[in-house]
């Protein structure tokens, strides 16, 4: 879609009770939308009014509306017409799912409909009802086959005019099992196999962070070999975490101490995850001073 340049881009995300828009809302407010859920109709022009006249550094903002505010199904029209009147755009974003996928979703949570005590009495009221705001939307997406993550990714798709590429924060860690494992990690590999500085007389005192050290690690074949495999098996699954919606990963490289190898092969990890412009790094050595 396309896009013009009001300073605030509003959107109204609406639909049927189970159809998926709190999966919606939680979307946008992970792409930086300022996200409001059930806010009274009668409030909007009123809320829109205050985000123009204030310092609030607020242009993208998504509120989810749908019976559960009573006054909404009378309300709207004059509403969303004084919107219009204000000069001021909107995008309706309207869900839906078949009456079965819907019903099945109710029993699962168990939650009750708010329009009836029995689901499909309650979803065929509710259909019904918002024919004349489903006519009006710029968007609808019927949910019906759509997993959560699935529903995610149209909703990026579709603001991808709007929202910046996401970055992947990457936390390297080195870490000795001595000490033992970082439960943070999502990724950890156990370095142990290497051949050890700290049986080097001159290197045992040393850290990973010293030239010799990195001299002598990164000089081993079976180092160069591992460091290869490695950076393809990030390579591969990287991109998997971004398309599953992952903002932050933890990698962790472990040896004994935590204090020679890890330390190294995270630091080379780092620089090479670095260059990519696709991830935000940060390295931590958790056991470097521990002795």
């Amino acid at each position: 879609m396309t896009f013009s340049a009001p300073s605030i881009h509003l959107f109204i995300v609406t639909g049927l009770s189970g159809s998926g828009k709190s999966t919606v809302i939680n979307a946008l407010e992970d792409i930086g939308f300022f996200c409001i859920d059930n806010m009274p109709v009668v409030l909007l022009p009123t809320f829109v009014d205050l985000l123009h006249q204030s310092s609030w550094d607020i242009n993208k903002v998504a509120i989810v509306m749908d019976v559960r505010e009573r006054r909404f199904l009378s309300e709207f029209p004059d509403v969303f017409e004084e919107l219009t009147e204000k000069g001021q755009p909107y995008h309706i974003i309207f869900l839906e799912a078949t009456d079965d996928i819907l019903i099945r979703r109710y029993k699962e949570t168990r939650r009750s409909h708010p329009m009836a005590e029995n689901p499909r009495e309650g979803i065929a009221r509710e259909r019904k009802a918002l024919g004349e705001l489903k006519g009006q939307a710029h968007l609808i997406i019927d949910t019906s086959d759509f997993t959560p993550h699935q529903l995610r990714d149209r909703i990026f798709d579709y603001f991808k005019e709007l929202v910046p590429k996401r970055k992947l924060r990457v936390t390297v860690m080195s870490f000795g099992y001595r000490h033992g494992t970082p439960s943070e990690a999502d990724v950890m590999m156990d370095v142990r196999f290497l051949p050890n500085p700290f049986f080097v007389e001159t290197l045992k005192k040393k850290t990973g962070m010293d030239g010799q050290v990195k001299k002598f690690v990164l000089g081993k074949q079976e180092t160069s070999e591992f460091l290869q495999l490695f950076k393809n098996l990030l390579s591969y699954l990287i991109p998997r975490y971004v398309e599953e919606g992952r903002s932050y990963l933890t990698v962790a490289l472990g040896c004994t101490g935590g204090i020679h190898r890890s330390v190294v092969l995270a630091g080379e990890v780092a620089r090479w995850l670095g260059d990519s412009e696709d991830c935000i790094i940060n390295v931590v050595h958790r056991d470097i001073n521990k002795k």
